[in-house]
């Protein structure tokens, strides 16, 4: 699995559809549509939306965003989708086994095939695995080195029988890697169970960018010190030692759950005062790339951000 640094062919996204969820369903549509037609602006984005919500879809996205039709549970394509990997000319993608995050949600049995019907539709290869497991919940530096959460994919709600070291050894074999570094991930986090793309990513190999609030009050920030100190001196898959860039948390929200898009980085905007500071840090992060923030306010009341709703395609080599 190649960096989400690389350049892309597309994005693809799933429209919101599981009734009730959202408080106020025509605001969580118009932020989606506004995530899908900025990354258009970029790259590609193909939307799949259920039967039931096209009229309503395709109201509200751009020309430029293609809908696909497709029966769907819910509106997480980062970890219903396929984990697109790449080897030369050939395009292929990983499938793991997808359960609502532990079981939280029903029904979620079209989730659970959203990654094989996306690589049959693009016609890639499929590798498929029986392991309880997320994109979100994996950050990749396309060099055989992946980070991941003790939270997450150890929990009793995904792979109760699985070692450690089981899980480790699937995570290379489904991703293409040699070596899994583990953090302790927030076990507090009780929609996704710690997912590292609300803690940590992968800025290109060997820097990692954590996020941290410098407010020791904050019942938040001894998450920020313990996955901290557990990436200190880590070395990667080729034996370099990680460097660590940090970036402040929202006020509950995630600003590393951001996506790379095409020459830009589109960044989540909650409305607070540390929107900006996100902004010019990634600015810092990304001098070559435009800087896109888009409020995702309505999004986020349905437990996610930017990267959440969003799975990048790669390019094949020439």
């Amino acid at each position: 699995m190649p960096g989400e640094w690389i350049e892309h062919s597309c994005c693809w996204m799933a429209w919101p559809s599981r009734d009730g969820m959202w408080p106020n369903p025509e605001a969580t549509e118009q932020s989606y549509a506004n995530v899908a037609n900025t990354i258009a602006r970029f790259e590609p984005v193909k939307m799949l939306v259920p039967p039931s919500k096209l009229e309503s879809a395709k109201a509200l996205l751009g020309d430029n965003v293609e809908v696909i039709e497709m029966r769907i549970d819910d509106s997480w394509a980062r970890d219903s989708g396929p984990n697109f990997l790449i080897s030369g000319e050939t395009l292929a993608g990983s499938t793991w086994t997808f359960n609502a995050w532990g079981g939280k949600y029903e029904p979620y049995d079209q989730d659970a095939l959203m990654g094989q019907r996306i690589l049959e539709r693009v016609g890639a290869r499929q590798f498929a695995s029986s392991l309880v497991a997320e994109g979100g919940g994996i950050t990749v530096d396309g060099e055989g080195t992946i980070i991941t959460t003790e939270s997450c994919f150890l929990n009793e709600n995904r792979n109760p029988a699985w070692s450690r070291q089981e899980v480790e050894a699937e995570l290379c074999r489904t991703l293409g890697a040699d070596k899994v570094i583990w953090i302790p991930g927030d076990p507090e986090e009780t929609e996704t169970d710690g997912h590292v793309d609300g803690i940590a990513a992968f800025i290109e190999p060997g820097r990692v960018l954590v996020e941290i609030t410098r407010d020791t009050s904050d019942p938040h920030y001894p998450v920020g010190v313990s996955n901290t100190n557990a990436l200190k001196d880590q070395v990667d898959a080729k034996g370099r030692k990680l460097e660590l860039e940090f970036i402040q948390e929202g006020i509950y929200d995630s600003y590393i759950n951001s996506y790379l898009a095409n020459g830009a980085v589109i960044v989540p905007g909650y409305g607070h005062d540390r929107d900006g500071e996100a902004v010019e840090r990634y600015r810092t992060l990304y001098p070559d790339r435009e800087v896109v923030q888009v409020p995702i306010n309505d999004i986020a009341i349905g437990g996610g951000g930017v990267h959440c709703i969003t799975q990048q395609q790669p390019v094949l080599a020439d």
